[in-house]
């Protein structure tokens, strides 16, 4: 059987990594090592510049992605920032409105240093994302669905824009993983991951890929990767193996709880408005349902009492409360003071992203645990509220 007739779950097991293992090792060894001898290798000679745990693990990635290369850097930032090194002076770059926080940081107050300029668009309007392409635009920049409020962008249109434009595109595929959506196959020229998140699973294990088809970008990326160095260990590149392994067993199971969950939030009394791409209700639901096989584990909410929101991080016992998602464990977070801390206030509001919301990354808990747990914090925290 060739690896283009396997099931995704097989190839999680089974990817081929291109990497000999002499012993007949069923898993990876960790070449904890920074040099090799010359006189009797010549395929590796710097752990910065290659190394087979890593390589190993590139390989994994990219076969995922249903693509030709990869890359792994220290954390998913890395991965974004590496990639945006494609960019000269000069050049402007689409970005997606709706955006992590650590990218909108990264783009407007360390890629301008070198005249870099971001323009921001709702990627879920096709007509204002070309509206904003100018003899200066190079690439677009996308998150599908989008942090925090789970926007869906249609990826063939960015793709037709931009190869219209003669631009390069670069996806966020964190959330969906590419278990449920696979960017390359609809036209995207790179795809991004934080691997801390879904890929990695167990919150023990900060890295980042890069993955694309394209000869001439993987050589670009491969030079940026060397030259500045962000590299992801073999260690950790280990670690990333192994929680690749089970992830769609893990989504299986997070994305069903997360649909039935976001079920119950929309009925709650406390709840003002639920994000979340399963729901029908989503303004993009069918195309949430066209473009990907799943709805993903991340569902966003406004509680109508922005006290009552915040005090509800204080009442939670299950969930972590912090930054982060994708792990076993759910995780709440509240992102005006978390995942877009850095973001002016201004830049908030306008995004809508007020004290009034929260984020749950769904883990694997069972469900009715999960809501009992919210509803007990909720409680908790409008009594609280109360007596202030």
């Amino acid at each position: 059987m060739s690896t283009k007739d396997q099931k995704f779950s097989t190839k999680l097991i089974h990817a081929k990594t291109h990497v000999e293992e002499p012993f007949g090792s069923v898993n990876v060894p960790i070449y904890q090592v920074t040099t090799f001898n010359q006189q009797k290798n010549n395929r590796y000679d710097y752990s910065r510049s290659g190394n087979p745990t890593r390589e190993a693990l590139e390989h994994t990635v990219a076969s995922l992605e249903n693509g030709t290369y990869g890359f792994a850097f220290s954390s998913g930032m890395a991965a974004i920032s590496s990639v945006l090194c494609l960019l000269k002076s000069g050049d402007e770059i689409i970005v997606s409105h709706d955006v992590y926080g650590g990218t909108f940081r990264a783009v407007t107050q360390l890629f301008t240093n070198f005249n870099i300029k971001a323009v921001f668009a709702n990627t879920t309007d096709i007509k204002e994302v070309e509206q904003h392409i100018t003899e200066k635009t190079k690439a677009i920049l996308f998150e599908t669905p989008s942090n925090p409020f789970l926007h869906v962008t249609d990826i063939k249109e960015i793709v037709r824009v931009a190869k219209d434009h003669d631009l390069f595109t670069i996806m966020d595929n964190t959330f969906m993983t590419p278990y449920l959506q696979k960017p390359l196959d609809k036209g995207v020229d790179i795809v991004v991951h934080s691997a801390t998140k879904y890929l990695g699973g167990h919150s023990d294990v900060v890295a980042g890929v890069a993955i694309t088809n394209s000869e001439e970008f993987a050589g670009k990326i491969g030079f940026v990767q060397n030259a500045f160095g962000a590299i992801l260990s073999p260690n950790d590149s280990w670690l990333l193996l192994r929680g690749i392994k089970t992830l769609k067993v893990r989504l299986d199971q997070q994305q069903k709880s997360a649909l039935e969950l976001a079920q119950w939030l929309s009925d709650n009394s406390q709840v003002d408005e639920v994000y979340y791409p399963g729901l029908p209700s989503h303004p993009q639901h069918n195309l949430a349902s066209e473009q990907a096989s799943g709805y993903g584990a991340i569902i966003s909410f406004k509680l109508k009492d922005k006290e009552v929101a915040k005090e509800t991080l204080n009442h939670v016992v299950l969930s972590s409360v912090g930054v982060s998602l994708g792990a076993v464990e759910s995780i709440l977070t509240h992102p005006a003071t978390m995942t877009h801390a850095s973001m002016p206030l201004e830049d908030k509001e306008e995004r809508g992203i007020t004290e009034h919301l929260l984020r749950i990354s769904v883990g694997l808990e069972d469900v009715e645990d999960l809501k009992e747990d919210l509803k007990q914090a909720f409680e908790k925290a409008e009594k609280a509220f109360s007596y202030k």
